[in-house]
């Protein structure tokens, strides 16, 4: 395969001729790479959109530069889940392509996947075409495609050992904990530090409120709006989730309570700098709504809710305080990373304030 002479010799993150050759082997007959650009909004994994002679669009999955937490970013794992659920499932995901191993390639493992076209949804002034109906049907197709992951039949689409469902919970605070203990050391190695004592006083809480185990079930780990291509035309719908990185076998409820934190509404006091804020627009249901909406397709149990919440709060603080840790080590691509830091605290207070208040809303 050739590339077009006109583009740059490195975009970030890619070896744009290495990658030419590479895609010439894997899907032979695709015609030369014309562009490459980053597409923006991932705070994590890179994405990428590449066009192809005659137009056609395909994507490029990454780690991100720099700072990696151990066990994260595994580009086989959501290659795989991607693979299963688009051969036999009713989740909307987008279509596997091919698969790199060789991180001489681009310097990493990477996979690529065919374009989905939708929109990402993030901002209030995303809402400016959307009618209060429109906010509401979104709020619908969400809540029924959340539902949908979780109520795959993990063996039946070959995902039945994808993960370790006993003891989920107590696993993820430790897993999690231990991120955060990296990201600390790398932080500190910038020459910069980021007191926070009110995150061990939280993980003590967590501790003492462990859930049972739940029944096992496929968990997205980061199911949000912006994480999702929707369409609004002939109804609202959701055209593919995307970013899978986290994806393994544990407890649903746990995905539901971090849609929920993410889930601003418009009487919020704060808006964190990841999520959704568009679900602040008339018409998008309140986060108890699409609770409940939840809870009406899986028939789950939802009297615990204020733990999941808390929890996800603690996880999504780790998530931002690991990217807070690339920021400082400008290995961060992209905008929009400089307020990332200030959400942690902010976070973390909401978690204990979740668990005063035994209220997840």
């Amino acid at each position: 395969m050739t590339v077009d002479a006109e583009l740059p010799a490195g975009v970030p993150g890619i070896d744009v001729p290495r990658l030419a050759d590479w895609l010439a082997r894997a899907l032979p007959g695709t015609g030369r790479i014309t562009a490459i650009d980053l597409i923006a909004g991932g705070r994590s994994n890179l994405t990428y959109g590449i066009t192809l002679d005659g137009g056609r669009r395909i994507v490029l999955r990454r780690p991100p530069l720099g700072h990696v937490l151990p066990t994260a970013h595994d580009m086989g794992r959501e290659y795989r889940v991607l693979s299963a659920l688009g051969a036999g499932s009713d989740v909307p995901v987008p279509t596997t392509l091919a698969f790199c191993e060789d991180e001489d390639v681009i310097g990493a493992r990477f996979y690529l996947m065919d374009f989905v076209e939708g929109r990402v949804l993030r901002t209030v002034e995303d809402a400016a075409d959307l009618t209060p109906e429109q906010a509401g049907g979104l709020s619908e197709a969400l809540a029924t495609a959340l539902a949908a992951v979780h109520t795959v039949d993990v063996e039946a689409v070959g995902l039945g050992d994808f993960g370790r469902p006993g003891g989920y919970m107590t696993r993820q605070l430790k897993r999690w904990g231990k991120q955060w203990d990296a990201s600390q050391e790398a932080i500190r190695a910038t020459g910069n530090v980021h007191d926070l004592p009110e995150y061990d006083r939280l993980v003590s809480r967590l501790a003492e409120r462990l859930p049972a185990d739940a029944p096992a079930r496929l968990v997205h780990g980061d199911f949000r709006l912006d994480n999702a291509l929707a369409r609004l035309e002939p109804r609202p719908e959701i055209a593919a989730v995307v970013d899978w990185e986290m994806s393994t076998l544990g407890d649903p409820l746990s995905d539901l309570g971090l849609t929920l934190v993410y889930w601003a509404e418009a009487g919020d006091a704060e808006l964190l700098p990841v999520g959704a804020t568009i679900t602040t627009a008339p018409g998008f249901h309140t986060r108890r709504e699409f609770a409940e909406r939840y809870a009406a397709l899986t028939g789950f149990d939802l009297s615990e809710m204020d733990f999941y919440v808390a929890f996800a709060c603690f996880k999504l603080a780790v998530i931002l305080e690991g990217i807070h840790a690339r920021y400082l080590q400008n290995a961060t691509v992209g905008e929009g990373f400089d307020r990332i830091g200030d959400a942690v605290p902010v976070l973390l207070d909401r978690a204990h304030r979740t668990l005063d208040e035994r209220s997840p809303w």
